[in-house]
């Protein structure tokens, strides 16, 4: 048997019922004013307010005391007790409303260069999913922390529970600062001799892959840099320090946007795809995510 609503002119103002309440509770509109964090005025006005909503007066009025009358007395009986039960529903809602969430674990070169920035697309399209970004160096099969998804390059350090999927192919380039290219320009390999040469410990075999592909003997550069991380590296050339061997799809917006430039763009280095996998049991959250993060990757 469904219950009809209340028409909407016979229930009294809730602001109003809730400043009755607490002045009932504590005998004054002072108290009540501090509790609800308004002025003794306002809780005034909301009392007066709902006395002409009922027709009776509620309070008696002293010089520095409020009594319930009769009817303010019965009144606050069963008000007190409908915004327990209001406040109570609320709380339990609260409680049985778990966030909606994917839990995505990646290094942490792959997330400030690649990820992050893109994120913004992600939310816009999925505003009920909240992305929860995990960096680790760690392989998947060795994390810490569970994760719902995860993202690496090649297939190695994958656990046997994980199928993995490819989503995005990539290529390594050499890259520096406009400025600094000015300044030195770059029209042979061997003009990399003027030059710093900057890598990550990560990826400390760039150079080495490059200067194959190139065709040179090992360069004597200008001076070396070593970073803990890729997107260190990245930072210090696009701040003019040194030219950097990076993965196309972490310098795609440093490229477009100017703040790197490629040096011999002619010489490219075949690097392992990205791949992602779903932890066994992820949820729908996780879905979603993998087929942006597909459609994403075709674009680069």
């Amino acid at each position: 048997m469904s219950v009809s609503p209340e028409p909407a002119d016979r229930l009294p103002p809730l602001n109003a019922v809730r400043a009755f309440v607490a002045a009932a509770r504590h005998q004054s509109f002072t108290r009540a004013a501090i509790e609800l964090h308004v002025t003794h005025s306002a809780i005034s006005r909301q009392v007066k307010s709902l006395e002409t909503h009922l027709g009776v007066s509620l309070f008696e009025r002293r010089i520095r005391q409020v009594l319930l009358t009769p009817a303010g007395q019965a009144f606050f009986a069963e008000a007190a007790n409908a915004l327990a039960q209001i406040a109570s529903a609320a709380a339990a809602l609260r409680q049985s409303t778990t966030p909606r969430s994917v839990r995505i674990n990646v290094r942490p070169s792959f997330a400030v260069r690649w990820l992050i920035p893109r994120l913004p697309d992600f939310v816009a399209q999925h505003p009920g999913i909240e992305p929860r970004v995990e960096t680790s160096t760690a392989q998947p099969a060795n994390a810490v922390d569970s994760f719902d998804i995860a993202i690496r390059r090649g297939l190695q350090g994958w656990p046997p529970s994980i199928q993995v999927q490819p989503f995005m192919s990539d290529e390594a380039v050499l890259v520096g600062a406009p400025a600094l290219l000015a300044e030195h320009p770059v029209t042979t390999p061997r003009a990399l001799t003027a030059h710093v040469l900057m890598s990550a410990r990560t990826r400390n075999g760039d150079w080495d892959d490059w200067q194959r592909k190139a065709g040179v003997a090992r360069l004597k550069p200008a001076g070396r840099l070593m970073f803990d991380h890729h997107h260190l590296v990245l930072q210090a050339a696009v701040d003019g320090l040194g030219l950097v061997v990076a993965p196309v799809s972490l310098v795609r917006h440093d490229l477009a946007s100017g703040r790197l430039v490629a040096v011999l763009p002619e010489i490219r280095v075949p690097l392992d795809g990205n791949y992602y996998g779903l932890a066994p049991g992820a949820g729908a959250e996780a879905l979603v995510f993998a087929e942006w993060l597909v459609r994403l990757g075709g674009l680069g």
